[in-house]
């Protein structure tokens, strides 16, 4: 384990009492929790049904990294998908593989770096030096092997506009020459490049707060923590200290009917579903009518020049490069990917599974553990069937990339998903250095925090996936 100072990391309430156990160990008092959009004395085991397996999974990460970090105190809402994925960041990290692990950590910062996310870059570099890594690297991109600099074009296409990924993008990278990459060490790299991006989505929208002062860590300035680390907090994310206003029961009552409203609408599609099954041109035309109407979600105002003034863009190369909506107006309509065509269950998995062996295995399970988990409740409600509404968050992100399933009727997504949450999703799944906590709070304002978590969960999975077809699909194109 990592020497440090007992100041150097921040544990919650049960994270103390999991760790009490190690008598030897000096647990600090916090100052304040993970989330800068969750009360702390609210984060918990949440649903844990079998509290010893989350304690010991907790202690297990604990004695690997160093620290509990904020994200998996966060995390730990839903305790089975938090083993599934700590289970596949180690594997990616720390088990022998195609990549040496200092390049690991390096591909973590650059895939981290394309949406600022301080949180995830000081947490790698800091590894990355652990592992042997030269500080050189770490004073950018000029300063890393040309190999690695290699990775700058599919990290950037990956990150904000992975429909444009083609064979002979790793027809450039896989081809013969000193700073080649073999398969299995490029499909490591993606794998890796697509987790970063999608965790940094799950720490802007769930609000991670910072390990430590960010005014002490690896150069990046103050000036960057609201924006990045903390999500707008100089602005409304004092949570502990929110003045009640008078009309508190009002809001609760229209917060009532929002969730009613919400039940009924679900109740409405499942008996039109029993009662009469669209057509396969009714459900393409329901896909394309939700693909143009994702270019009216508009996500919130930001200082561009915040980035400038970041260390963070010593590890990003054509800063300005960001998401383009998939469905632009007026320009070429670019070809729908049909998962019926190239899914991940028939393709993408025996792909990465043969390439880097384990890690489809382990990658399908966490997509599977964050898609079908459910607790059967809604808000205040009991016994609810949360299928329909899983289904419709999991593909309105990959409608917004262009990913359509011939079986789903995407009239759904405009019936369960309102405009706020709309505008929410897009933010996180498609530039979540914008996410604030106006929008968490703006969205399903009857819900527990532990089912917004569940929310982040799903965007991050559904994210990570949709880069996953599209590096995967221009792999297999290569290899025919």
């Amino acid at each position: 384990m990592n020497r440090r100072n007992s100041s150097d990391f921040l544990i919650c309430g049960n994270c103390q009492r999991v760790l009490r156990k190690d008598k030897k160990m000096l647990i600090p008092q916090p100052s304040r929790g993970p989330s800068a959009f969750i009360p702390q004395k609210e984060v918990n085991f949440g649903q844990a049904n079998d509290v010893n397996k989350l304690t010991n999974r907790l202690a297990e990460e604990y004695s690997t990294s160093g620290r509990l970090d904020n994200i998996t105190q966060v995390m730990s809402f839903h305790p089975q998908y938090l083993e599934s994925f700590l289970r596949t960041q180690f594997y990616m990290l720390r088990v022998d593989g195609p990549l040496p692990y200092h390049y690991r950590h390096y591909i973590a910062i650059m895939a981290a770096a394309r949406h600022q996310c301080v949180y995830l870059i000081n947490m790698h570099v800091e590894e990355f030096l652990s592992t042997g890594g030269s500080a050189e690297w770490l004073s950018g991109l000029e300063y890393i092997p040309q190999k690695l600099k290699n990775l700058n074009e599919i990290n950037k296409l990956l990150a904000h506009r992975p429909w444009l990924i083609t064979k002979e993008h790793i027809q450039k990278l896989v081809r013969t020459g000193e700073n080649n990459w073999s398969l299995a060490e490029l499909v490591h790299a993606v794998v890796l490049l697509a987790h970063y991006h999608a965790l940094a989505s799950f720490v802007f929208g769930s609000g991670i707060n910072p390990e430590t002062d960010p005014d002490s860590l690896n150069g990046i300035q103050a000036a960057v923590r609201n924006k990045f680390c903390v999500c707008d907090l100089a602005n409304d994310n004092n949570i502990e200290n929110t003045s009640q206003t008078s009309n508190d029961a009002e809001q609760n009552g229209d917060y009532e009917s929002e969730l009613e409203a919400l039940m009924e609408r679900m109740k409405k599609l499942q008996e039109e579903r029993e009662d009469e099954e669209a057509s396969q041109e009714e459900m393409a035309t329901r896909f394309e009518k939700e693909k143009k109407e994702s270019l009216l979600v508009v996500s919130g105002a930001f200082d561009e020049e915040v980035i400038s003034m970041s260390n963070v863009s010593r590890y990003i190369e054509d800063p300005g490069f960001g998401y383009k909506d998939f469905a632009r107006r007026g320009e070429e309509h670019l070809p729908t990917f049909r998962a019926h065509d190239y899914s991940w269950e028939d393709h993408g998995f025996s792909l990465v599974n043969r390439l880097y062996s384990d890690i489809g295995h382990l990658l399908d399970d966490k997509f599977r553990m964050v898609y079908n988990l459910t607790y059967n409740t809604l808000s205040t409600h009991e016994d609810v069937d949360t299928t329909m509404l899983r289904r419709a968050l999991f593909n309105y992100v990959h409608c917004m990339f262009g990913i359509r399933y011939d079986d789903y009727d995407y009239g759904e997504v405009n019936q369960l998903l309102e405009r706020t949450l709309k505008v929410y999703i897009k933010t996180v799944t498609c530039y979540p250095e914008r996410a604030t906590k106006r929008m968490y709070d703006s969205y399903w304002r009857q819900f527990k925090h532990s089912e917004k978590v569940h929310v982040n969960l799903l965007l991050m999975e559904a994210r990570m996936q949709a880069e996953l077809l599209y590096a995967l699909r221009a792999i297999t194109q290569h290899l025919t």
